[in-house]
């Protein structure tokens, strides 16, 4: 019990300095929320599992619930730590709306992160050592591209996710996520492609209306490249 009221209690300090910050998108700020809360609730009862000591230098991310808990904190980790150097940063030319949306967008990954740590506890991997020197921060085509690329993987990792959870409340926190991760997407598009279909694009939708969805090992290779941290899921689960 005490474990839950010092976690629910960061949820409470970190959501009053979020909102008592600039104007937020109403929609996207209530879903950041409601998602943080679930993190800090839900997640508070994991254990921590045994798991195969990773090589010099590579940070294992678990095995079991808590490896994937630790799996999607990485990724949120990865795009808190973007999203916070894109509005420190603002590319030439944003307009006051991207701004908006891109600190809409920046403070919900940051409260998907702080809750995971939070809710992790002392099973939770280490800070990130990210790379984003292949990144132009002063171009709007360079930044909104990486961040399209990030929410989709996002998604895609979150879907993937999905089907190796145990815990079922664990699983309704993933479906939590990854809607708002949609949501990001979806507008991140939306920037790049104004009133046209990108938001829901034959390369991210397949002929049956579904997301993709991609599996840890797919995920990591891909986000291998932004961290400087070497990641190991060896021992997540593959089933």
């Amino acid at each position: 019990m005490e474990k839950l009221q010092n976690d629910l209690s960061v949820v409470e300090r970190t959501a009053d300095v979020l909102q008592s910050s600039a104007t937020r998108r109403k929609f996207l700020r209530n879903a950041g929320l409601t998602t943080a809360a679930g993190v800090a609730i839900l997640a508070v009862g994991c254990k921590k599992n045994e798991s195969v000591a990773p090589a010099a230098g590579t940070v294992d991310l678990g095995s079991g619930d808590v490896g994937i808990l630790n799996y999607a904190y990485a990724l949120e980790q990865l795009e808190a730590a973007f999203y916070v150097q894109a509005v420190s940063t603002p590319y030439t030319g944003m307009s006051a709306a991207e701004l908006s949306i891109l600190t809409d967008i920046r403070d919900h990954e940051v409260i998907h992160r702080e809750f995971f740590k939070a809710a992790l506890g002392m099973n939770a991997i280490q800070g990130l050592d990210v790379d984003f020197s292949k990144i132009d921060f002063t171009s709007r085509a360079s930044v909104l591209g990486t961040a399209k690329v990030f929410e989709d993987t996002g998604v895609a990792a979150y879907n993937g996710a999905g089907k190796l959870i145990k815990d079922p409340g664990y699983l309704l926190l993933a479906g939590k996520i990854v809607s708002v991760e949609a949501r990001h997407a979806s507008t991140i598009r939306d920037l790049l492609q104004p009133l046209s279909t990108s938001f829901a694009g034959d390369d991210i939708i397949d002929n049956n209306g579904l997301d993709g969805a991609k599996m840890p090992s797919e995920i990591l290779a891909a986000v291998q490249p932004f961290v400087k941290t070497k990641l190991s899921g060896a021992n997540l689960p593959t089933a």
